[in-house]
């Protein structure tokens, strides 16, 4: 499908790996020139490379801790620097640790809200009147099915992740008609984290290979099958786009129909 965006520019946080990265993917695949974003170089080179070998937008990288003010200003002004322009915001963030309530620090806490909602704010703020211009731009936050229906051990998650679904919908209103703002919820996903995770437990001898690790963990999904980061990269570009120009504040839950949620 084209979707209308050649040309344009995008900013992907947390995008070295994982579905920030499918989301850059599939933006480039739709010519637009995107900026990458991660804190480890090396990963960030690597991702770099594999994404300029695609057909497409141009891919730029720019190393950074989104937690971090001055980064946040330079991956803008890397953007705006190189392509002259800037029309998609892409919000991503590796999830906070997995812990119990009683587990958790003070500290905890306060780095969560950093890294999940100050990132998402910073990055808004300073992207506003870059994705006002030129017939205005989107936003689309990456979160998590935790929003829906809280997951064991990710208090952490299930609790601050929730403040951006909020931030959102207050930008959905307060930006439009110039910036629509909406938000995936993935579920299970085959990313490198799911895969580390079925490895490890095939070496503990839970498994006897990934693929029956991976079906074990389709079980209590309908469709029998967990996510592709690729097919989420799709969506996030589709709400990138002029085709979803109707779709504005909404929480679209990506996870094969496995939340028991009916909101």
């Amino acid at each position: 499908m084209n979707l209308n965006i050649k040309g344009n520019s995008a900013i992907v946080t947390a995008s070295s790996s994982g579905l920030g990265k499918a989301a850059a993917a599939a933006l480039v695949k739709e010519d637009v020139n995107v900026v990458i974003n991660g804190r480890d170089q090396q990963k960030l080179d690597t991702a770099l490379k594999e994404l300029n070998e695609l057909e497409g937008g141009r891919v730029i990288s720019s190393q950074g801790d989104i937690t971090k003010k001055e980064d946040i200003e330079n991956l803008v002004k890397t953007a705006v620097d190189n392509f002259g322009r800037l029309d998609h915001l892409v919000t991503s963030a590796g999830g906070p640790p997995a812990k119990s309530f009683v587990e958790t620090t003070e500290s905890d806490w306060y780095d969560s809200y950093d890294l999940l909602v100050m990132s998402v704010v910073r990055i808004v703020k300073e992207s506003l009147s870059y994705l006002k211009a030129d017939g205005g731009g989107t936003i689309v936050n990456i979160t998590s099915i935790s929003v829906k229906e809280a997951i064991d051990n990710l208090v952490l998650s299930n609790s601050v992740r929730m403040t951006v679904i909020g931030l959102m919908k207050t930008l959905a209103k307060e930006l439009a008609p110039e910036i629509r703002a909406n938000a995936v919820l993935p579920g299970a996903h085959e990313t490198a984290r799911i895969e580390d995770l079925i490895n490890s437990q095939v070496e503990n001898g839970d498994f006897e290979s990934y693929q029956q690790g991976l079906a074990a963990k389709s079980k209590s999904v309908p469709l029998e099958r967990i996510g592709t980061p690729e097919k989420l990269g799709d969506l996030i570009a589709f709400l990138s786009s002029p085709k979803s120009n109707y779709i504005n504040g909404s929480s679209i839950v990506v996870d094969g129909g496995a939340a028991s949620s009916n909101l």
